[in-house]
């Protein structure tokens, strides 16, 4: 490898996708159900995703965890595949999240996770027990380029997410309660979930409890797995039966406040509750998420709202486009890519290289109203002719090839074959095209295979297949 290709490995290497190094079990009550539940986290290969196996069905159904598959979000979030639904996910999900774990194949022996105290502490103390496998493939990111925003009118709930160079979600909570108002909390590194967010526990009403026992939900709900908030005053007699229907202790009427046998770990425990579960349903996005997430009264249902939007956004198209501030220094200069490619005008098409690692590189070129093929492509209708674009990503994609060598100024890069060009919008005078090349298979005897794409903005122009091989110059 050269010096120069060291460095800049060095300083822009890529994130690989992880998993588990081990399996770990957890066993409690379900929520909901009340059901004594075994969950199990495994291992699984790179590009495998989130998937949830009911063990406990005949031929073991597997529903993919993604948030087209959520039916349900009342009290928690619920998945399904035909008849076949499992909840409560979202406390396991948020741990897999934070912990960079993008590949779990997920077993369940009910149709939910069982709740444990109500938080994600366990699944964060489990998942540093085994500890965490890096995969050999790299890791792809929702990188937000713009604003996006979904909103509840009827209940006033909101998320904004916005362009940051990291992921991080600030959520403000607003309840008409004397005892739970107000709240705020903020999660800036994912390195500090399990200390400031895993403990969170769920939190409820006291005044929800009958409706949601009607419902047929929270039978396995109690003041140990979840923060219980007695905010509007009742009768003794009528706190008493609620007490029985729960099977709790009994607490005096007159006395407001959070009801649990065991304290706030935190004074704002319900807003880095609703933190988790914005993570947690987050994850079924399926990629870590570059960008700030502020959060305004949300739930799961809104959550998912999000997730979807942003699903679909990146099913728009296969690659996003890369991140380019022009601001900041490039990798490689015009002058560092004249030292290896033999191009020259008018048929040096790569102005600078913004990133590369050992996989994939990024260059620029900006086209300018002077350059010499618009006199005759067209005239009064000037477009940067289809074959130059490819000719353009060719040469970017050469660069890549010649980051394999000890001594790149030695070697040239010849193109064998090209296929699957594409051309989907026109180049013109103004426009900055940002070239994306990647291998597509490991350089074998000389010769490698590779992807290229040619973005204008946030949309691709044009998308091509090479196969070149690099040559000692004689």
């Amino acid at each position: 490898m050269s010096l120069f290709a060291e460095v800049f490995i060095t300083k822009f290497k890529t994130m690989k996708q992880k998993s588990l190094k081990e399996s770990f079990s957890l066993s409690g009550k379900g929520l909901h159900t009340g059901l004594d539940i075994t969950v199990t986290f495994n291992p699984a290969p790179e590009n495998f995703g989130y998937k949830i196996k009911r063990v406990d069905i005949e031929g073991e159904p597997i529903i993919d965890a993604v948030a087209e598959a959520v039916c349900q979000t009342q009290r928690g979030t619920v998945v399904k595949k035909g008849d076949v639904t499992v909840s409560t996910i979202e406390h396991g999900m948020a741990a897999l999240y934070a912990y960079g774990i993008t590949n779990c194949l997920i077993e369940v022996n009910a149709p939910e996770f069982p709740i444990l105290d109500g938080s994600a502490i366990r699944y964060a103390e489990e998942i540093e027990r085994v500890g965490i496998e890096e995969l050999n493939a790299e890791q792809d990111f929702y990188v937000v380029k713009n604003k996006i925003e979904v909103k509840d009118e009827e209940s006033g709930a909101s998320l904004i997410i916005l362009p940051d160079e990291n992921f991080s979600i600030n959520t403000l909570i607003s309840f008409n309660s004397p005892v739970l108002s107000n709240q705020f909390a903020t999660l800036e590194d994912m390195a500090k979930f399990k200390e400031e967010i895993a403990a969170s526990r769920t939190f409820v009403f006291v005044r929800e409890i009958e409706p949601l026992l009607k419902a047929g939900l929270i039978k396995g709900g109690d003041l140990d797995n979840a923060i219980v908030i007695y905010d509007q005053e009742m009768s003794q007699e009528e706190l008493d039966r609620l007490s029985d229907l729960m099977g709790t202790q009994k607490k005096n009427s007159l006395e407001l406040g959070y009801i649990n046998n065991k304290p706030l770990v935190f004074d704002n425990e319900p807003a880095r509750h609703k933190l988790l579960d914005l993570m947690g349903d987050l994850a079924l996005i399926g990629r870590p998420i570059k960008g700030r997430v502020i959060a305004t009264r949300s739930g799961h249902g809104i959550n998912n709202k999000l997730a979807r939007a942003i699903r679909k956004d990146i099913k728009k198209q296969e690659i996003q486009a890369p991140n380019y501030n022009p601001n900041n220094p490039p990798l490689m200069d015009v002058n560092k890519i004249k030292e290896l490619l033999p191009h020259r005008y008018p048929m040096l098409l790569v102005d600078k290289i913004i990133n590369m690692d050992e996989k994939a590189i990024v260059g620029i070129k900006n086209f300018t109203a002077n350059e010499p093929f618009f006199q005759g492509h067209f005239p009064q209708e000037p477009v940067v002719p289809g074959v130059l674009l490819v000719e353009a990503m060719a040469q970017t994609g050469g660069l890549l090839v010649l980051n394999t060598v000890e001594d790149p100024e030695a070697y040239s890069t010849y193109f064998l074959t090209i296929n699957n060009v594409k051309f989907r919008q026109k180049v013109v005078p103004g426009d900055t095209a940002i070239f994306h090349v990647s291998f597509m298979t490991e350089l074998r005897r000389g010769c490698a295979s590779m992807k290229g794409y040619v973005f204008v903005g946030d949309k691709i122009a044009t998308e091509a297949e090479f196969l070149a091989q690099i040559v000692k110059n004689k």
